[in-house]
């Protein structure tokens, strides 16, 4: 069956997003309209839920566009797709009209979950490998998947390829979507030494359809912990506008998952998020 292309209820170009956590429920629903665009949630959490939590989630879905970013598809790990997952999950975005649906380039899980993201060997049998599961995987939920670039701590001990070339392998070869997260390209580079403005030209801008940004903890000079409980840095910021600037101004998802302040608080990063799009569209309106 062919994918669908609806794009009705999905962010437009340029917009500005919040993760959905339960401690700002409350907040997200009293507050005045157009503060945030779309919330990104996390499907797992949601899928299955009853009761008042269900009721509470129906009147967000009501109120705000939502996307999906997955955390237990494991699109490189060794055990079967879970294709009964994926069943579930398409009636979950099918019920709630959720065009935008990501998940990570890694795997997480084994002969059960491993609970961490682990990085995949960048090499060829593993791109033609991950290329067929996120090929399934588009099949099933007959929606485009767009996959994030991950971070990571310690390369895989085989690797035939860089980690950007492994990336465009994947979205050549999976005719996949990119979901580029700025700060994980600026965590990476610290870590493993390389010019991340580089990196980053180096991908497919065309590929690219959802970003984010996020803090993280610098626990040395060149050691960073992606942990997305922080303020967003000014060096992150600046890799924003670059980004933008490459593959335009896409819809961003500020990411906070703990340390999560009150909701004002937020939003005073949220606009700083909207000032970098409207300059870049100033500067480049055809990327607008």
């Amino acid at each position: 069956m062919p994918m669908r292309h609806d794009t009705s209820h999905r962010p437009e170009t340029g917009l500005a997003g919040l993760g959905l956590r339960r401690e700002l429920i409350d907040e997200l629903l009293a507050a005045p309209a157009r503060q945030i665009d779309f919330l990104e949630l996390a499907p797992e959490n949601w899928m299955e839920i009853g009761g008042s939590s269900r009721r509470r989630f129906q009147a967000l879905a009501e109120r705000y566009p939502l996307v999906c970013h997955g955390l237990s598809l494991s699109l490189g790990g060794p055990a079967p797709l879970d294709e009964d997952f994926l069943l579930r999950l398409k009636a979950f975005l099918d019920e709630y009209r959720i065009e935008l649906y990501t998940e990570h380039l890694s795997y997480c899980s084994d002969d059960g979950h491993l609970y961490d993201l682990l990085p995949i060997p960048f090499t060829a049998e593993a791109v033609t490998y991950v290329a067929q599961r996120i090929r399934r995987a588009q099949e099933i939920l007959e929606r485009p998947l767009a996959v994030e670039n991950a971070s990571f701590y310690v390369q895989a001990p085989i690797s035939e390829l860089s980690e950007g070339e492994f990336i465009r392998a994947v979205l050549d070869e999976a005719d996949c979507q990119l979901h580029l997260d700025v700060n994980n390209v600026y965590v990476n580079s610290v870590n493993f030494g390389y010019d991340a403005s580089a990196f980053l030209v180096a991908l497919p801008a065309e590929r690219v359809n959802y970003i984010h940004v996020a803090g993280h903890y610098q626990q040395s000079a060149d050691l960073i912990i992606d942990t997305h409980g922080a303020d967003v840095i000014d060096p992150v910021w600046a890799l924003l506008g670059e980004a933008y600037a490459h593959c335009g101004v896409q819809p961003t998802l500020l990411e906070r998952d703990f340390n999560i302040p009150p909701l004002p608080q937020l939003l005073l990063e949220i606009g700083q998020l909207r000032t970098i799009q409207q300059n870049c569209k100033q500067v480049n309106p055809c990327h607008g």
